[in-house]
């Protein structure tokens, strides 16, 4: 037998409704904040990731689905959707609409990775991606735009931290004082961090090494170095989430897996999940756009993923929608009966009901088997009688109840 490769999870029927409910709650909260859906390529060329990602990153140096197509062209499955998003914008002449831009996607991503709790080698994200304005009010956006997601999820159990990476200028202060921290300390470090060392000390922060760990606990602090720009940012922010009312702690050591953040980062942590319980992460990123060849454009955004999302609402007991079930089944008895009750159902369908028949050639006890196990909610048992009176009894499986009612008046009453 050929077996799913490592990390991937099949979605099978009994389970899906459950992504059915939370890409709709997704949907209708990304429509009542105003964001557009974007769909970009499942694979896009490898130097947008090394260019917008970094070439730092655990992501590019690690995790990349990365291969030559047979054009000899180095192409790579989408590992973030952020990058996509960006060079969509450029791509596309977005800049050129009304300002500013605010999209959404629902996306496969693929990293190569050890799988764990929540996260797969092939996962799905809801992100948001807004350009245009350097305002901390789209950080803030951005922000509530998450929140409100985990409420109508009903997650309580959530902290938002936040930081400030600060920009390209008091970063490079930063990474000075970094670098002089770690030099002294490098022989205790992971091989990985030393090279980051020379390359781009603020991803030592992000090691998940213990042993790394342990030394950044007394790094230096960005706080301690953005310039008088990004704390103004920093703080109004602050401002706007204290004045909404939206609780949060700020966590100078948060600095996210990707190079291109600037100023805000944040993070939505539930604790129904144990270490692994990061549910959505974003910031800032004012450099990418103009990285990958287009015009200096502030922008921010955050990814969220579904199975990590799921993984929460299930932990914690919460609604997930239900399953996904045949309104009424027709059980024909003959095979007179057949064609006229496959018939039904289809009449049944293009009003909009969900209707199923038999197309097994099943006996009568086997059909009502089928149907209980199916989880129909309402049977009719359609026999000569039944066609020929145009009456049927209409049974509710969960109640065991029956009601006479016309053929004719299906429709409505099962429409209601």
């Amino acid at each position: 037998m050929i077996s799913i490769p490592k990390g991937t999870k099949d979605v099978l029927p009994a389970e899906s409704y459950k992504w059915h409910y939370v890409e709709r709650l997704v949907r209708e909260t990304a429509a009542a904040f105003g964001w557009r859906e974007i769909r970009t390529p499942t694979f896009e060329h490898t130097e947008l990731f090394l260019r917008g990602v970094g070439e730092t990153t655990d992501i590019v140096n690690k995790e990349m689905y990365t291969f030559q197509d047979k054009g000899n062209r180095s192409v790579t499955l989408k590992c973030e959707g952020t990058a996509g998003v960006a060079r969509a914008y450029i791509e596309n002449g977005l800049e050129s609409q009304a300002q500013p831009t605010k999209m959404y996607y629902i996306t496969p991503v693929f990293r190569y990775e050890k799988p764990q709790s929540g996260r797969l080698r092939e996962h799905h994200q809801f992100g948001v991606e807004l350009f245009g304005t350097d305002s901390p009010y789209a950080d803030a956006e951005v922000i509530t735009t998450a929140k409100a997601l985990l409420e109508k999820l009903g997650i309580k159990e959530l902290e938002l931290y936040l930081n400030s990476i600060g920009c390209p200028v008091c970063r490079g202060r930063y990474n000075a004082a970094l670098k002089e921290y770690f030099e002294v300390r490098q022989n205790q470090m992971c091989p990985t961090c030393r090279e980051r060392l020379t390359k781009n000390p603020l991803r030592i922060l992000d090691c998940k090494v213990p042993s790394c760990g342990e030394i950044s606990k007394d790094a230096p602090v960005i706080l301690d170095y953005i310039c008088d720009d990004c704390r103004a940012h920093h703080e109004k922010l602050q401002e706007i989430l204290t004045y909404l009312g939206i609780t949060y702690k700020v966590n100078p050591r948060i600095v996210r897996g990707l190079d291109y953040y600037t100023k805000t980062v944040f993070e939505f942590v539930s604790g129904a999940i144990g270490a692994q319980g990061t549910v959505c992460g974003g910031g800032r990123y004012n450099n990418l756009v103009a990285e990958i060849g287009g015009k200096p454009t502030p922008a921010v955004g955050f990814g969220m993923g579904l199975e990590r999302l799921i993984m929460v609402a299930e932990a914690a007991g919460l609604y997930l929608g239900e399953k996904e079930c045949a309104t009424l089944y027709i059980a024909p008895i003959g095979e007179e009966q057949v064609l006229y009750a496959y018939a039904l159902v289809q009449q049944l369908r293009a009003k909009g009901i969900a209707a199923e028949t038999d197309i097994s050639g099943r006996s009568l006890k086997a059909q009502m088997k089928y149907a209980d196990k199916s989880g129909a909610k309402f049977v009719i048992v359609l026999g000569d009688a039944e066609r020929q009176s145009g009456i049927v009894k209409l049974k509710e499986m969960s109640a065991s109840k029956e009601e006479e009612i016309t053929i004719d008046g299906l429709a409505k009453r099962l429409g209601r």
